[in-house]
């Protein structure tokens, strides 16, 4: 058996491939690692995965010369840099070096394809999100007329977040918003994991604020792809609160932005928002007060000319009911005086007429009539127990005559 140096064994590999391979291929890979040296060069591992595991792995580099050329034009055709984490279609030629083995030399990368396959990636996930019934979920919260406590998930030392606090904090109007921070990783693979645990911290307090808000403070279009992430967008679409996002990104919109009640452009476009929001409901709460102040105006000089009105009226009325009420006071004073004088004179002559009835009654009267009173022991003949020898005492006007009785006879008998 015929024994080869490790040196012709790469040779011998090298020259097969040579010999057996298309000078170059379009590959689709995604880019695991990526760094240059000094000199431009790039240096990358490709990697295939299937659910999250590679399956595929190889070296490549993009020399000095092509990887200045190449990377300005692919970011300004994409909106975003040559990072880890993406996926690209990029033309190769395969290279084995007896020392170096083997590897991928790129020489072009289709933009349209990155573009293409980020926007069927996302439309994917838009479609499954509706189809999960789930996409227009957190639209339908009432956001509070002044949402003042806010829970914010960001990381302390963005500085999104940075620019965020100091907008609320030093507002021109002096309102006041209580905020409270979740902490958490906001690009890299980590961070829609990260996100989906503070919001669920947040909801297990959520009586505690009116809003979330999810800010992070711009970066690169490979940065945002956490927020297309299908677990967080699902998450933020069924929070039982409503969610204000402020990414940071001027160009495009992420799925986060499109499920979120309120989508802003940057963190202190969040902050502004919220301020306008009071600052709008403070200037309600004054057009209210001054139409009140008016309404309440208009009526107190209503009611005054009114009362002013009813008062003359009434002064008015008051001096004719009086004039009268005089009038019959002094008319009846006048019929009370004929009246009594009425009465004085019947009762006067009811008197005399009692006064001549008493005269003609008067004994003496009777007597100087030629009547004369006759007593039998004091008493009334008519009365007295008279009895032969009684004392008979007759008087008249002018004389009193006594006599004994002798006898005496019964009237009728």
């Amino acid at each position: 058996m015929e024994h080869l140096t490790l040196f012709d064994l790469n040779k011998l590999v090298k020259d097969t491939l040579d010999t057996n391979l298309e000078p170059s291929y379009w590959v689709i890979a995604e880019i695991g690692e990526m760094r240059s040296n000094q000199t431009g060069h790039c240096y990358l591992e490709l990697v295939e995965k299937d659910n999250d595991k590679v399956i595929a792995k190889m070296r490549a580099t993009i020399w000095a010369y092509t990887y200045r050329n190449l990377s300005t034009w692919f970011e300004g055709m994409t909106g975003q840099a040559l990072q880890p984490g993406l996926k690209i279609l990029c033309n190769v030629v395969i290279q084995f070096h007896e020392l170096y083995g083997l590897s991928a030399n790129i020489k072009d990368i289709d933009a349209n394809f990155t573009l293409g396959e980020r926007a069927q990636r996302r439309k994917k996930i838009i479609e499954q999100l509706i189809s999960d019934g789930v996409f227009e979920m957190n639209k339908t919260h009432m956001l509070p007329i002044v949402p003042q406590r806010i829970a914010v998930i960001s990381s302390p030392t963005a500085a999104g977040f940075g620019d965020f606090m100091d907008q609320v904090t030093q507002n021109n109007y002096g309102y006041h918003f209580n905020v409270k921070l979740f902490k958490a990783i906001m690009q890299g693979d980590k961070a829609s994991e990260s996100m989906i645990n503070a919001m669920l911290q947040v909801h297990n307090n959520k009586e505690q604020f009116d809003a979330l808000i999810i800010i992070r403070g711009g970066g690169s279009q490979i940065d945002l792809d956490c927020f297309d992430d299908y677990d967080l967008a699902s998450h933020i679409a069924q929070f039982t609160l409503p969610v204000i996002t402020g990414i940071g990104h001027e160009r495009d919109e992420t799925i986060a932005d499109l499920v979120a009640h309120t989508m802003m452009k940057t963190p202190t476009a969040v902050a502004e928002f919220l301020i306008s929001g009071v600052r709008a409901f403070e200037e309600r709460l004054n057009d209210a007060f001054a139409q009140i102040y008016h309404f309440s105006n208009n009526v107190l000089k209503l009611e005054s000319q009114r009362l002013s009105t009813l008062g003359y009226q009434l002064k008015a009325g008051a001096k004719d009911k009086l004039s009268s009420k005089l009038y019959r006071i002094d008319n009846l004073k006048e019929r009370l005086k004929i009246h009594t004088v009425n009465q004085l004179q019947n009762h006067g002559k009811k008197l005399d007429l009692a006064q001549k009835s008493l005269e003609l009654l008067n004994p003496e009267t009777i007597l100087k009539r030629g009547y004369t009173l006759t007593t039998v022991n004091g008493k009334a003949i008519s009365k007295a127990d008279i009895k032969q020898g009684d004392k008979m005492k007759t008087e008249s006007a002018e004389k009193i005559i006594i006599s004994t009785i002798e006898t005496q006879t019964d009237k009728n008998g």
